[in-house]
């Protein structure tokens, strides 16, 4: 499928390595608000640039659909991948610019082997591995984290994060755009959301869409008050557009890709997304420039 966000999902069974201990993880070491969001329990080192996790995603997680059984929002395999990230900045690399911060993410599932949770939680190991390391002047400017999440023996997942410096351009405007006269959200259920606080988007005139977040202080996708909106607040304005605009739901999701080229004003920037075979492609506009684009792997009707 043409341009839409896939990977190859690998069955092979894990190398024979030679495990190091465990590091001791704290939410505050990841980067949480608090120990409710811990989704990465434990991590050991298995090579040079190879790592393993522990993780445990609950059924109960704020983004998830409340349900029996649920499949769980691709977005925490995604939170997860970041969290790694967080545990392996200035322990297991060198230390990390300022302003380093995850700039694209890309990842896939396998609908087959993917797990349905019916009691309190699922625990997913993740075997993770880090390229793509730039260091200047002593400092770690760019790099990428791919995780690859199993289950039952079964790799059913896997996502990749980019970081890497944001650039920015002089008269950027990241704490939010005038909004358009008229701006309604759209139900929850229309886009996928778990919860009416979870919407990201609103409707403008002609039936334009525009990112608003729902609630400005989501303690996930705007969790420790943010300058810019975040890549994966950015990623799921963009899932939200494409079950919107296409139909679809939450669990449908197979893919998911997005890279920022600018920052993403907090509110306020323009979505548009258009259909491909497979799936979706979107571009977020502020003020009439291009500031981040994606896809989404979805089945269409």
């Amino acid at each position: 499928m043409t341009g839409t966000a896939t990977f190859e999902i690998r069955k092979s069974a894990p190398p024979d390595v030679t495990r190091t201990a465990e590091d001791p993880l704290s939410w505050r070491g990841l980067g949480l608000d608090s120990l409710a969001g811990m989704l990465v329990l434990s991590l050991r080192r298995l090579g040079n640039r190879s790592f393993e996790a522990d993780c445990q995603w609950p059924r109960l997680h704020p983004l998830n659909e409340r349900d029996l059984a649920v499949t769980h929002h691709p977005l925490i395999m995604a939170e997860s991948t970041r969290q790694i990230a967080a545990a392996l900045r200035g322990r297991r690399m060198p230390p990390t610019a300022r302003g380093c911060e995850p700039v694209g993410v890309r990842l896939g599932l396998d609908p087959g082997s993917r797990p349905v949770e019916r009691g309190a939680a699922t625990d997913v190991p993740a075997r993770v591995t880090v390229s793509d390391m730039e260091v200047r002047a002593g400092e770690l400017v760019s790099f990428r984290v791919t995780a690859e999440y199993l289950y039952a023996g079964q790799v059913f997942g896997t996502c990749a994060l980019l970081f890497a410096e944001v650039r920015t351009i002089d008269g950027d405007r990241t704490a939010g755009l005038p909004r358009p006269p008229g701006l309604l959200h759209p139900a929850a259920a229309a886009v996928g959301a778990a919860a009416e606080p979870d919407v990201m988007l609103a409707r403008a005139a002609q039936g334009r869409l525009v990112i608003l977040p729902r609630d400005p202080g989501h303690p996930f996708f705007l969790a420790g008050r943010p300058r810019c909106l975040p890549v994966l607040a950015v990623a799921e304005a963009g899932r939200q557009a494409a079950l919107l605009r296409h139909g679809g739901t939450a669990s449908s999701v197979m893919g998911l890709s997005v890279q920022l080229g600018a920052p993403v004003p907090l509110s306020g920037a323009a979505l548009e997304v258009d259909a491909e075979p497979g799936g979706a492609r979107f571009v977020v506009l502020a003020e009439g420039r291009p500031v981040a684009s994606g896809s989404v792997t979805v089945p269409l009707p």
